[in-house]
């Protein structure tokens, strides 16, 4: 056995050994008809900029799970790639041209978009090295990125497909709107910040009593410019009377209805609901039903409409400052109280999202959701944890048309051309004369292709028909919605299969306090500082060992710290079987022997370990995974059969030696050590190769990472 180093230094291995692996070949699996594959699609990483925690606790996970299975010697296939991040990486990019006293209007749409190429370019490989870094052994030779020139033409292909199946269409809908980033959103990408807020009590008089009110409640003072009715629940006798009367507007003096709906609550407010069709998504609904008046009150800018009188040009929140001082003023604001809620912000700029009308491209879901319903029911894809079945379900029972149109440079514009005042979709050009939209899909229209686009469909390809469908996804709970379920309909809608029968739902990882990791927020930790610190390994089995079935993951360092010490006893444990082997020589099939107790219980221990530590494996239970074998090797292998085998091995040498106990206590050692780094390997790739090598066993294979599992 060749000597190791007295200590392990993970920077003077990991390159190396990832440098041997990467050209070795071996991440690419070679198609065979007779094997079933195994494989997963990696969860895109944004090109926005670096990895964080969780993209290295997800991605070491993939990597346990890919390693073992190529080891186990099924055809093993890790797509790796990265996703365009239509709204996030321009806003990227318009923030970085910020500093240097430019926008992106200085700079022309071309201009532009090369500057988002660029940034691409430089955080893809970025991203990718970083993934390299942590031992992620991905087919790189496959590598895919959502504005590739395949990958682009399925999308337009999809969008094609949707416009002739009648799925696609275009229509005025209440939206989410981001006035900062100037881009329609879908649900799934605002999210909720508590605010500190009020509950306004405004009067509006009945029409030719000007000494009777009803009195409203509302979060939104300033869109009353734009109420085109109030309303009450049918059920609430204190204005049974009262329905179908007129009342006058404040401070616009228009006349609207007072209507009768079931969705007012009766106990909120006043039980009396301002309604503003244009400016919110369950007024909307009661506009819909009631054929009222719909009025734009708010702009893409965030800024009033001429619909607002005097009002008109003022940015929303300065509306709302004046509108409550001319209400106080006339006597109609009735009362003021606190009300803690949350509020919409744009998931990339935290700006407050306006919900108003807007003229976008949409999905229609129904019958898409219900074939997603269909297989979750029917157990054809499964969630651990498994309550996620039923979350998903749900949504999908409620689920709205999508919006798949925004408006920003960045992304695959929609294939949607006009000519005078006709309309055609197509992939290529219609021809001369005809213009394209200037809107661009929704990041999540691309990705939900992924499984099977990376493999090269709408083109069918070898890769497609063998590697189709993908065999499990993992990724965090935050974009079950916004990735999971829009890949299962994906799937049953274009490759009529589903794209992967097991989904795998990681913790969320947050800090230590429990708080969101974030760099600006200074709760961000940077996965590559830890690995500089403690090595790729401690890093992964650090986050392996945290990962024990509960939904959030607190990432605490010490349990690096935790793991660096385990694999400095790896490799000193290692240091002691090479010397206690000296000169040795491998007759035949390497073979554990039971000549002693201790012989017997560690056979019999490493049995169980190997049983259960697959049976965790299959279960996606890494923590329980981790613990079990940290604690086989550290303290049934290293204090107990090791002291042992020094009875067994006894130095000096006596006299007479049992040379025949000597070479099969050997064997025993080698056995263990070599079986216990075959285990240990999908967690902990580098340090077990960098030991394999040295193994003196015969007919070893070129690289741990292609030795045979131990089931």
């Amino acid at each position: 056995m060749k000597e190791l180093a007295k200590a392990y230094n993970p920077k003077e291995v990991e390159e190396k050994i990832y440098q041997a692996w990467e050209v070795s070949g071996f991440f690419s699996p070679k198609i065979d008809e007779k094997k079933k594959p195994f494989v997963i699609a990696i969860p895109p990483p944004n090109v926005t900029g670096e990895l964080h925690m969780g993209h290295a606790l997800n991605n070491s996970i993939q990597d346990v799970l890919i390693r073992r299975k190529r080891m186990q010697g099924v055809p093993t296939l890790w797509i790796p790639g990265t996703d365009h991040a239509g709204i996030a990486t321009q806003f990227k990019v318009e923030q970085k041209l910020q500093k240097e006293g430019l926008n992106k209007f200085d700079l022309g749409k071309e201009k532009f978009i090369e500057k988002v190429w660029e940034w691409k370019d430089e955080f893809e490989a970025t991203i990718l090295g970083q993934l390299k870094k942590i031992g992620c052994s991905c087919d790189w030779s496959r590598t895919r990125f959502t504005m590739d020139e395949g990958y682009s033409k399925a999308v337009l292909e999809a969008f094609q497909n949707y416009w002739d199946k009648g799925y696609i269409y275009q229509g005025e809908r209440i939206i989410n709107w981001c006035p900062s980033c100037k881009t329609s959103l879908s649900d799934l990408e605002t999210e909720y910040q508590e605010d500190e807020g009020h509950l306004w009590y405004i009067k509006y008089p009945l029409a030719g009593d000007k000494n009777s009110f009803i009195t409203v409640a509302t979060t939104r003072p300033e869109t009353m410019l734009g109420d085109t009715a109030v309303a009450v629940n049918p059920k609430d006798d204190r204005y049974t009377n009262l329905v179908g009367k007129m009342l006058v507007l404040p401070l616009i003096d228009r006349e609207i209805p007072l209507i009768a709906d079931d969705a007012v609550e009766k106990d909120f407010g006043a039980g009396a609901l301002k309604v503003t069709p244009g400016s919110d998504m369950v007024d909307w609904d009661i506009g819909q039903r009631h054929k009222l008046e719909v009025i734009k009150i708010i702009d893409e800018d965030g800024k009033i409409t001429k619909d607002g009188g005097k009002y008109a040009g003022l940015d929303r929140f300065e509306a709302r400052k004046k509108v409550l001082e001319d209400l106080e003023s006339q006597g109609l604001l009735e009362k003021i109280e606190d009300l803690p809620h949350n509020i919409s912000v744009c998931y990339r700029c935290a700006t407050h999202v306006e919900p108003l009308i807007s003229k976008q491209w949409f999905v229609k879901m129904s019958e898409l959701a219900k074939s997603t319903i269909e297989v979750l029911e029917k157990g054809d894809v499964t969630f651990t944890p498994s309550n996620w079945t039923k979350v998903s379900i749900d949504w999908l029972k409620d689920i709205k048309d999508w919006c798949i149109s925004r408006q920003i440079w960045w992304g695959h514009r929609l294939p949607v051309w006009t000519k005078d005042t006709e309309t055609k979709v197509s992939v290529e050009s219609p021809g001369d004369g005809w213009v394209q939209s200037e809107d661009v899909l929704d990041t999540w229209f691309s990705s939900a292709l992924w499984p099977f686009a990376t493999l090269g469909w709408p083109e069918k390809t070898k890769d497609l028909e063998y590697f189709y469908p993908n065999s499990v996804n993992i990724t965090d709970r935050g974009i079950i919605n916004l990735w999971e379920m829009r890949m299962i309909f994906s799937g049953l809608e274009f490759m009529k299969e589903i794209p992967f029968k097991e989904i795998y739902i990681n913790p969320t990882v947050f800090n230590k306090e429990g708080k969101r990791m974030s760099k600006s927020l200074g709760t961000g930790i940077d996965p590559l500082e830890m690995v500089d610190k403690y090595g790729a390994d401690a890093l992964r089995f650090g986050l392996l060992y945290q990962t024990t079935g509960t939904p959030d993951l607190k990432f605490a360092e010490d349990t690096l710290q935790m793991a660096k010490t385990f694999m400095n006893k790896i490799w000193n444990a290692s240091r002691f079987v090479s010397m206690k082997l000296g000169d040795y020589e491998q007759i035949g099939e390497l073979k554990f022997t039971e000549n002693t107790e201790a012989d017997k219980e560690i056979k019999k221990q490493f049995e169980a370990v190997a049983k259960s530590y697959n049976e965790n494996l299959e279960r996606y239970r890494f923590g329980q995974a981790a613990e079990e074998i940290y604690h086989f090797f550290w303290h049934q292998f290293c204090d107990v059969y090791i002291e042992k085998t020094k009875e067994q091995i006894p130095y000096p040498l006596p006299e007479n030696p049992d040379e025949k106990l000597i070479k099969e206590t050997k064997d025993n050692l080698l056995y263990i050590l070599k079986n216990s780094l075959v285990l240990l390997h999908p967690m902990i790739p580098f340090i077990t190769e960098e030991i394999y090598q040295t193994l003196p066993i015969e007919g070893k294979k070129e690289f741990l990472m292609v030795e045979e599992w131990v089931s």
